[in-house]
């Protein structure tokens, strides 16, 4: 059975991956099955950088294949922030409570289109690379709606469902999400044969 290594410790993306993965035969491990942690700076100025950084640097390290993903909220209203610093926008210990709240004031009276983005980068066992993108447009809820997902989706209204991602169900979510679309791109490059 192949493997691959996703450069997270975030259970709810360890999810997602196996969920999309394990059904073409692959076994998934993850950041969480390492001896010891492994500490990435993300330098990148793009989802796609920071997630190659991700991807290479664990296959440097373990020889196997890697997939990794750098995701977050932009904001237009904002200039496309959080952006790359969605995880650390106003700190990694302020609550997405406080976070979603302040984004929800910094658009009052401004257009509330946002876009999650997500880049996928994958890094085959012989170091070829690969890096898939998902987007999926919506806007900024006027409250915090839902409680489900985890992150931006309290406040990332979805016209098509006319409610946020938080108050639907994670298939749902699954099924439009800018995780869920890179990972799609993933999976046909891999059912082709891969």
């Amino acid at each position: 059975m192949k493997e691959i290594l996703i450069a997270t410790s975030n259970l709810h993306k360890v999810e997602e991956f196996k969920k999309m993965l394990e059904p073409l035969g692959y076994t998934i491990k993850s950041c969480l099955d390492l001896d010891e942690p492994v500490e990435i700076d993300e330098t990148g100025t793009t989802f796609e950088e920071n997630s190659l950084i991700k991807a290479r640097t664990l296959h440097e390290m373990f020889h196997t294949a890697v997939m990794a993903d750098d995701s977050g909220l932009a904001v237009d209203a904002m200039d496309g922030a959080p952006g790359v610093y969605s995880a650390r926008f106003m700190g990694h210990d302020t609550s997405y409570t406080v976070k979603n709240n302040a984004i929800i004031e910094a658009v009052k009276g401004k257009p509330r289109g946002a876009q999650f983005v997500c880049a996928i980068a994958y890094v085959e066992e012989d170091g070829t690379e690969h890096v898939f993108k998902g987007v999926v447009e919506g806007e900024i809820a006027e409250t915090i709606i839902g409680e489900h997902g985890f992150g931006y989706d309290p406040i990332f209204y979805y016209p098509p469902y006319g409610t946020t991602l938080a108050n639907v169900s994670d298939e749902m979510k699954n099924a439009v999400s800018h995780r869920g679309r890179a990972l799609k791109q993933c999976v046909e490059y891999l059912e082709g044969g891969r």
